[in-house]
């Protein structure tokens, strides 16, 4: 992230232990060959009841996990990737960071705050040490407290012919900081051919480095894209990680103008975005990685997560405060707020962000923490024999989970089914034959005859195999509702659902902010694109919908679709079975935080489960089809945490599973029907949303993805509202080598 750039508002709403690390293959990054002390900080007490997990220890292992981290600047992942980045941090698994760029910007390390600003000399490699400097004390903070805690410098080539700079933390060495030094846009929205976006479309050549002060790398390189992609490969090749972390390539554009650039290349003429240019390069340039990656790579697949960058701070805040508070205090020890010493005349960390985080220009970044991809609600689900079916994304590609025989508990493969450069997580829908149908974007990056662009795609069930699993032969096109290839980068995720006569209606937020569907009868056949109407009370025809849609059939076969706004909850509702949906009144619900989640109850009505804004906290709301209004009904226990609440219904009547994660990147579930229950925590690190379904006895199932690639779940131990959860049950990963451990 580079110093933040003036408000563009156009949208804002009103016990320790020890391990030893394998070193990876070959030369390059090393991982850690030392005792690592654990520490145990969460990000706030929270109540607890019973712990399906069986007690505090996390069910996943840190020696089968590693973490992988792209981002473009230094303090990139403090503000965006914030609380995850910690947790995984604090989980003792091995965590690697790559920075792109030096960030370094005008070279000016000045604060805010400054009575002299012209007193500080310009020195744009001190600036860029000085970044570094405060990245690694931050770092150090989150994997051993101590922000003295001491780093090993050295030089690693990634490439032939090429040098970058390693940086392992010495009490916690399967942590390290690789920095390539590139040089920045030094531009938040105005054009430059020498930049990461100009190297990515093509506006230059190649993009030099800039050596930072003290650097031990010898002279300065000049990287052509493939080299940089290249680059990042073989990071990834050498850490393996079960999750990759990086910034938003597919940043929402402004309604304000770039400003005028010196640079006339007409590649790189277009629109404003929200998002800092580097963030968004910085994510293209990793998906190439990735996509080069998955296709050679013997080791299991990965998780794959994009944070929003400074899109986040027009849309409503959407941690709570102890959060945000945490955040800022990293960004704090970053920044050099703390004043230490560090004995490097450069400086000690980023003047321009030190103590202004919580409160100042860049606030509204450091109270949000949002991913891309908003989370499915219907990723786990029964198919024609009672067999729940859980599917993910990894590497890309599909894979599903079937359950060994209906409400067993136990679930056997997963067995991949498809899919190229899939993103986010799979929305299944459970058609009235019993077939399943998966509905996923993807991402076709630019080659020799395609462009770069994004698109919906689907997939119907066609049988099973031997051993009844679902059989998905292979995967259509239903293209975008933008058909610009450049628009078609901001469309969203699916939300799909099937009516009794089993039509497929898949609903998608587009471009201009609106909702686009198509229609096809049995999942086939599919209509063109079209626009719903806009909502009720809105002046505009496509109002600012923020992706995280989601979609349910009523009792009376009504189809309802929900979507957060910047301001409120939207609603459309059919007239009659087998018609699309209209806009609804007005829902006057409470600012969402993120997704919505909706799903049928008794006598045509519905419920919908979401977070509020700034605090969290998740809230439930009712329509009763007689009454037509919203009301909300209740509203659970704080825990914190961010990103979409699942939600199915259980049993008769309005009876409910929920499920979310908390402050400490736990999960969540609780029972609901007039009040929800308490919560119960299960110790689980997971990747995006949890999912929630009805077993074939009748108990609430709750599944994770781990940050290890695998699939957990924890059900009820019997039927009912008062039944407690089991403890969480691992099922088998997919195949590939592990990342090997070497332990003490």
């Amino acid at each position: 992230m580079s110093p933040a750039p003036p408000p563009d508002d156009s949208r804002r709403p009103p016990g320790p232990s020890r391990r030893r690390l394998l070193q990876a293959a070959g030369g390059g990054v090393l991982a850690a060959t030392a005792g690592v002390g654990i520490y145990a900080w969460r990000a706030q007490q929270l109540p607890r009841t019973a712990e399906p997990s069986g007690g505090r220890r996390p069910l996943v292992d840190p020696a089968d996990q590693s973490f992988l981290q792209v981002i473009a600047h230094a303090d990139d992942g403090l503000y965006f990737m914030n609380p995850e980045l910690e947790q995984s941090i604090r989980g003792g698994a091995r965590s690697v960071t790559v920075c792109l760029t030096g960030g370094e910007a005008d070279g000016h390390n000045v604060s805010r705050r400054a009575t002299d600003p012209a007193g500080v000399p310009r020195n744009r490699p001190a600036f860029a040490r000085a970044r570094t400097n405060g990245l690694r004390a931050a770092h150090a903070v989150m994997a051993t407290g101590d922000p003295a805690a001491p780093w090993d410098v050295s030089v690693i080539s990634l490439l032939p012919g090429f040098e970058a700079e390693l940086h392992t933390l010495r009490a916690a060495p399967h942590h390290q900081l690789i920095f390539l030094e590139l040089v920045e846009s030094r531009a938040v929205w105005q054009a430059r051919a020498v930049s990461l976006r100009g190297l990515w479309l093509g506006a230059t050549d190649t993009l030099p480095t800039l050596r930072p002060a003290g650097t031990p790398v010898r002279r300065q390189y000049h990287y052509t894209r493939d080299q940089l992609t290249h680059t990042l490969v073989a990071v990834l090749d050498r850490v393996r990680p079960t999750v990759v972390r990086t910034l938003d390539p597919n940043a929402t554009h402004s309604r304000k103008r770039p400003p005028a650039s010196p640079d006339r290349d007409p590649r790189l003429t277009g629109l404003r975005y929200y998002d800092h240019q580097d963030h968004t390069a910085s994510a293209y340039f990793a998906q190439a990685a990735l996509a080069a990656h998955q296709g050679s790579t013997r080791y299991r697949p990965a998780v794959v997560e994009h944070y929003l960058g400074y899109e986040s701070g027009v849309l409503p805040n959407d941690v709570d405060l102890s959060t945000a508070r945490r955040k800022a205090g990293l960004l704090s020890v970053y920044g050099w707020a703390d004043h230490r010493r560090c004995a490097d005349p450069a400086g000690c960390g980023d003047r321009k962000v030190g103590g202004t985080a919580l409160y100042g220009a860049s606030g509204s970044w450091t109270r949000s923490t949002r991913l891309r991809a908003p989370g499915s609600n219907a990723w786990i689900r029964p198919a024609a024999d009672g067999r729940l079916a859980a599917f993910a994304v990894l590497g890309g590609t599909a894979y599903c989970w079937t359950e060994t025989r209906p409400g067993s508990g136990t679930f056997g493969g997963p067995a991949p089914v498809g899919g190229e450069l899939l993103q986010g997580q799979i929305h299944v829908v459970r058609r009235p034959d019993g077939a399943l149908q998966l509905f996923a974007a993807r991402t076709v990056l630019p080659g020799r005859n395609a462009a770069h662009r994004r698109e919906l795609v689907t997939a119907a069930q066609r049988g099973t195999d031997g051993d009844g699993r679902p059989l998905f032969p292979r995967w259509e096109s239903l293209g975008s509702p933008d058909a610009d290839p450049v628009r078609s980068l901001e469309i969203g995720f699916p939300a799909a659902v099937a009516t009794p006569d089993g039509t497929v209606h898949v609903f998608v937020r587009t471009w201009d902010g609106s909702i686009a569907h198509r229609s096809g009868p049995g999942g086939a056949y599919w209509s063109l694109w079209e626009r719903l109407e806009g909502p009720v009370g809105t002046l505009k025809a496509s109002p600012q919908v923020v992706d995280g849609l989601d979609a349910c059939v009523d009792s009376d076969g009504l189809i309802h679709l929900v979507a957060p706004s910047t301001g409120t909850v939207h609603h459309w509702v059919s007239k009659e079975p087998g018609e699309l949906p209209r806009p609804a009144a007005a829902t006057g619900l409470p600012q969402p935080g993120g997704p919505v989640s909706v799903v049928p109850l008794a006598g045509g009505a519905v419920r919908v489960a979401y977070r509020r804004s700034v605090t969290a906290q998740v809230l439930l709301a009712e329509r009763q089809r007689l009454i037509g209004g919203w009301r909300l009904s209740a509203q659970c226990a704080p825990v914190g945490g961010h990103g979409r609440v699942a939600a199915a219904p259980v049993g008769s009547g309005d009876r409910m599973v929920l499920a979310a994660r908390d402050d400490a990147g736990d999960v969540r579930m609780a029972m609901a029907q007039d009040a929800p229950k308490p919560w119960q925590t299960g110790r689980v690190p997971h990747s995006a949303a949890a999912g929630v379904a009805q077993d074939a006895v009748g108990r609430a199932v709750v599944a994770v993805l781990g940050t290890d690639g695998r699939l957990y779940t924890s059900r009820q131990t019997s039927v009912g509202q008062g039944a407690l959860f089991r403890p969480w049950q691992g099922h088998a990963e997919a195949a590939g080598r592990r990342i090997r451990r070497e332990t003490t």
